[in-house]
């Protein structure tokens, strides 16, 4: 099954869904997000699915939300309007990833900027290539109060999250690797074959026992108040978006302010 902005296949009982905007970045457009929530619903349905790939075509994972068609369609949201767009599909299709029963593996190449951290780090294991970065620039370059899912602290550690978001700096593959965000770097020609491996691993587990082990795993982190914080957080990006230094960004043009932070 794929659609326009997805390819789906599956590789015994993994399936691999590929972000296939390249020509974009794979920046994530309202249809991108609405097919991926699609898709990660009907591989949770699908028995003979064990692991899910989260994978991307081209040089880059994904340059994060696009913005161009924001600016074009959502420029003028009420706040209220704002709040339930970005619930439901940033905030919303983003945990449903986090609480999705079987192991999730994000394979990382390029570029993972902004939305596209977010988007990885709801998987459960990261593999990146050699050549992989990670950014999160938003309150550099747009004025807002980081991502709609502050999950940095969570991932990287308070001290390495702040440096990364107070500065608005990349950090390579091999330094997420090093602060434990990422859980293998590997050759940039060996990341679709190495993630591969890796989910038919863990494939290899009962299925039901591995449901079980993750729930508990990621009650773990809320017993830590994670899902409180990131509610928390949610309100605190919203309240960020109709600031004047917002203001100001938006007029300058959202699509300008990325296009800067990729250079």
């Amino acid at each position: 099954m794929s659609t326009t902005t997805l390819l789906t296949e599956q590789i015994g009982p993994v399936r691999r869904i590929t972000l296939n905007r390249a020509e974009m970045r794979n920046a994530q457009s309202q249809q991108m997000l609405d097919e991926l929530d699609t898709a990660f619903e009907a591989a949770r349905l699908d028995s003979a699915t064990r692991v899910v790939v989260l994978a991307a075509n081209g040089p880059h994972f994904s340059a994060g939300h696009d913005l161009k068609q924001a600016q074009a369609e959502r420029a003028e949201f009420t706040v209220e309007e704002r709040w339930a767009y970005e619930e439901q599909r940033y905030f919303g299709y983003c945990m449903r990833i986090w609480d999705f029963p079987k192991p999730t593996i994000a394979q990382v190449q390029g570029g993972c900027i902004a939305a596209g951290l977010m988007l990885a780090n709801m998987c459960d294991l990261i593999v990146a290539s050699e050549d992989a970065f990670f950014s999160d620039p938003v309150t550099h370059t747009m004025g807002a109060a980081s991502l709609e899912v502050l999950i940095h602290p969570w991932v990287l550690g308070l001290r390495q999250a702040k440096e990364m978001l107070f500065t608005g700096e990349r950090i390579s593959a091999q330094q997420a690797k090093e602060f434990g965000m990422v859980n293998r770097v590997v050759a940039n020609d060996r990341l679709g074959e190495d993630t591969l491996a890796l989910a038919q691993r863990i494939a290899k587990a009962p299925p039901f026992a591995m449901q079980l082990l993750k729930k508990s795993l990621n009650r773990s982190m809320d017993v830590q108040g994670m899902r409180q914080a990131l509610s928390a957080h949610f309100d605190v990006h919203q309240l960020s978006h109709v600031t004047e230094e917002y203001r100001r960004t938006k007029e300058a043009g959202l699509a300008s302010a990325i296009e800067g932070a990729k250079a």
